[in-house]
């Protein structure tokens, strides 16, 4: 029977160091006997308090008080002496704030999700109620997102190794023992599941541990492959909707909490372009809202043209901050996304604590050039002008939807290569921006399955006349941007290139810091236009570290370090 779902403890395989590591680490610094906390849990018996505190009838602080007490009557009849500066309070205090997760396992996990796999925690744990338990929160609340299921000990009443607790797991997750794969940092924990069927994995060294899952389970865990970051599934995020003016509401997917970065899709996309990014942001100790922008998706598309420039989207994100009760966000934007982003920095930097654009660059207006003239300058900005006319991108476009969406939404690495690449040059004089492309083109890499069937489906709702109106302001944008030719991005900013996007080319972003002075740079050069998908953890490095150095928060360098 094939292996399909992975079990892992928490404490010394997913979580480091292990309580019984802190235990020693703190005997050693105290000079104490070597398993001297230990000795005296384990001397307790299944009626000690911290066994109670595993199962749940006794919380943290009790489990700190009655321990110390055992500490002092175990010192006392082995004829040793505690020292002054003993507390079984700072150990558990060590354990939380010196702990760190194990990036190598949690990606391991996500792997094996992203192959099919079921992944679970199964920890022997306490219910924290001592002045460290934000971060007992935060581990949980990351878990709870990279696995399928978290079991605590604490909440069912039974821990390891008590055969009752594999046959609970078992039960709730409705696999047989064969199916299972089990890693544990305690040979104790694995010896009740062996015998009941469990392929058990004993960690004591991450990488070899690592490799015998990967020899289990038949799939790459090891290597210089990039693990895709977790995405966040539709079906299970917090989606809301905010009135922007009569008739108009934008909607918007939230995750985290803490400070506010809100993140605006290109040109044809969704808030779902950001699914990589949206569960990293929140971990890293922001409160994310992804939103549809007007004419997308679940937000609305009020049928004028005029809704869509950049001054009545900038307005609209205003009014949006303002029903959410939001004095300042950060701005991410990608393609049009980032016309927004510089636009709502050059216009209301004071609801603005930072942006950051992807491949899209800000270049002020220049009022010597009409910009459709400067567009036409630009063979590889063709496609723009075969979109002026309302109802004949719509056409070739909304045909069918898949076509269109495998087509567009390519990656430029890994891909099955295309008879005749996606061409914007010359796009009129074909007849289309699709024309002479395959009927049936192959899959795209970034955007498959049910990622794509979701595209699809948001599409279906708002069609492509609305997110084409974008592109039918060009004069009235160009005019609005003379208003302040003058002035320059004044906050902290953030410009990320690809190097491989032939239409948002690095080049253009040359002398950005002449308006932008405080302007930081991150690059992708294997990358192209699709900079979410395609490089999602390159990505999510950049932005985060970015976001770190604008909040220089104590807290976000804590979240950091987990």
């Amino acid at each position: 029977m094939a292996r399909r779902l992975v079990l892992f403890d928490l404490g010394g395989v997913l979580f480091t160091p292990s309580p019984r590591g802190a235990f020693g680490r703190y005997e050693a610094s105290l000079a104490l006997p070597r398993n001297f906390l230990q000795n005296v849990i384990v001397g307790a018996g299944p009626d000690g308090p911290y066994a109670r505190a595993m199962r749940g009838e006794i919380a943290l602080s009790q489990l700190v008080s009655e321990l110390e007490e055992d500490c002092k009557k175990f010192a006392a009849s082995s004829g040793a002496s505690l020292p002054e500066m003993f507390s079984v309070a700072q150990v558990f205090e060590d354990i939380m704030t010196q702990g760190k997760l194990n990036t190598a396992v949690l990606q391991a996990a996500v792997t094996l999700r992203n192959n099919g796999f079921r992944t679970c925690v199964l920890t022997n744990n306490w219910i924290d109620d001592g002045p460290q338990r934000h971060i007992t929160a935060l581990v949980l609340s990351l878990l709870r997102r990279y696995f399928d299921l978290v079991i605590e000990s604490c909440r069912v009443s039974l821990q390891k190794p008590d055969p009752r607790i594999y046959e609970y797991a078992l039960d709730v997750l409705k696999a047989k023992p064969q199916e299972v794969i089990f890693l544990d940092d305690t040979g104790a924990n694995l010896k009740p599941a062996q015998e009941m069927g469990i392929a058990t994995i004993l960690v004591q060294d991450i990488d070899a541990a690592l490799k015998e899952l990967q020899d289990l389970c038949g799939i790459q865990l090891l290597g210089p492959e990039e693990t895709l970051p977790i995405a966040c599934d539709p079906e299970n995020v917090t989606h809301g909707y905010v009135p922007v003016k009569p008739g108009v509401q934008l909607h918007f997917v939230e995750m985290g909490s803490g400070p506010v970065v809100c993140l605006c899709h290109g040109f044809p996309e969704s808030w779902f372009s950001w699914r990589y990014q949206i569960p990293a942001l929140a971990e890293a100790g922001f409160r994310v809202l992804a939103l549809d922008m007007k004419g997308y998706g679940d937000s609305t598309a009020p049928p004028d043209i005029e809704e869509y420039s950049q001054e009545e989207i900038c307005k609209d994100l205003v009014v949006f901050l303002d029903k959410l009760g939001i004095s300042q966000a950060v701005f991410i934007g990608h393609d049009w996304g980032g016309a927004v982003v510089w636009n709502m920095s050059l216009f209301y930097p004071e609801r603005v604590r930072a942006v950051a654009g992807l491949n899209a660059p800000f270049r002020p207006a220049n009022p010597k050039v009409d910009v459709m003239e400067m567009i036409k300058s630009h063979p590889v900005f063709d496609y723009q002008l075969y979109f002026q006319e309302p109802g004949v991108a719509e056409l070739e476009l909304e045909k069918d939807l898949s076509r269109t969406l495998r087509l567009v939404i390519r990656s430029v690495r890994k891909e099955v290569q295309l008879p005749v690449p996606l061409n914007s040059t010359n796009v009129r004089e074909r007849g289309g921006l699709l024309a002479g492309m395959p009927e049936d083109p192959p899959p795209s890499q970034i955007l498959a399955g049910a990622d794509l069937q979701y595209f699809i489906q948001q599409f279906k709702k708002s069609g492509f006349r609305r997110p084409l109106n974008w592109y039918r302001n060009m004069r009235a944008n160009w005019q609005w941007g003379l208003s302040a030719k003058d002035r320059k991005i004044l906050v902290p900013a953030l410009m990320v290139t690809a190097g491989k996007d032939v239409i948002l080319h690095p080049n253009l972003s040359k002398g950005m810091e002449e308006w932008i002075p405080q302007l930081a740079r991150g690059h992708i050069e294997e990358c192209g236009h699709w900079t979410q998908m395609e490089s999602p953890a390159a990505l999510n490095k950049i932005l985060i570290q970015w976001l770190e150095d604008v909040h220089d928060s104590p807290l976000l360098q804590k979240i950091s370090k987990l």
